[in-house]
């Protein structure tokens, strides 16, 4: 059983170390308040109190900060005893962040891995539980096992460093414009006098039938054929007034959909109208930049 050193003992941080520490794994904990790791050591964890003993303590170094910035920070005093270690980040940021990362980590002599999880902590450990992984494929291959212990669908996307931190800004673009919308149609039920859970059958269909179309969608755009109509942008274009009607009819805000809109009106003056709306991709892309 590798030991596994957590540093940052959020919701996260904490499922990590539970899912390490049930699985047998030797498990060292820090965290900058350190009454946060009480529940952890009741548990069989071993809390170090400064960072340098936290890192030492195991071959595998997993950080759960917030973000890249926090993890260079959170790690500088401990530079020196990462040389040789695997270090593995999971945390939030930008590709440039990653990448940033990673030559800060190879400067110190670590063995860098940058990761995502795609769930929430309370599915850390579930056979279903994505996580992906971007660098030093000896790290991956070498602690595979021990990595599954957080999730068993554990995939490595590549060498470059930067990628799993641009595939989570890839998939998340989807999470905010999806929330908003079941926000939107719950402030809508919710003004005729209906329960909210009363949608979340519907919405989950909605969400299903979305699913089952991003292949076709994906196909699309890598071919560059918007020919094989399901949608078009111009069905879209027609809906404007039914948004903006509906705002006006249950007091909603419907501002949100401002951008979208224009979106759509500007794959019409680029010729996209008849064209799926996948199309739009081509009017998100910047051209000659």
């Amino acid at each position: 059983m590798t030991p596994v050193t957590i540093i940052g003992l959020g919701s996260m941080g904490t499922a990590l170390a539970e899912a390490f520490v049930a699985a047998g794994h030797p498990t060292t904990v820090w965290n900058r308040t350190a009454a946060k790791a009480a529940a952890l050591v009741a548990k069989g964890a071993s809390h170090a109190t400064a960072i340098q003993d936290a890192v030492a303590a195991s071959p595998l170094v997993i950080a759960c900060l917030t973000d890249y910035d926090a993890t260079r920070q959170t790690l500088e005093p401990a530079a020196a005893t990462l040389a040789g270690r695997a270090l593995v980040t999971l945390n939030s940021g930008s590709p440039a962040g990653a990448r940033e990362m990673a030559a800060w980590a190879a400067g110190h002599g670590a063995r860098f891995l940058d990761g995502a999880i795609k769930n929430v902590p309370s599915a850390v450990g579930a056979p279903g539980t994505l996580l992906y992984y971007g660098g030093d494929k000896t790290v991956f291959d070498e602690h595979l096992t021990t990595l599954k212990v957080m999730g068993g669908d554990t995939v490595h996307l590549g060498t470059e460093p930067d990628l799993a931190a641009l595939y989570e800004m890839a998939v998340g673009g989807t999470l905010l414009p999806a929330l908003v919308g079941f926000f939107q149609g719950a402030a809508l039920v919710q003004a005729r006098g209906l329960e909210v859970s009363s949608m979340v059958r519907f919405t989950a269909k909605w969400l299903e039938m979305i699913i089952s179309l991003l292949p076709v969608l994906a196909e699309e755009i890598d071919s560059g054929d918007y020919s094989k109509l399901g949608s078009s942008v111009n069905v879209f274009v027609a809906g404007i007034p039914y948004d903006e009607e509906l705002g006006q009819e249950a007091n909603l805000d419907v501002t949100w959909h401002a951008p979208l809109h224009d979106l759509l009106r500007r794959a019409v003056e680029a010729g996209y109208g008849e064209h799926s709306i996948s199309a739009l991709t081509e009017v998100l892309r910047k051209q000659g930049g």
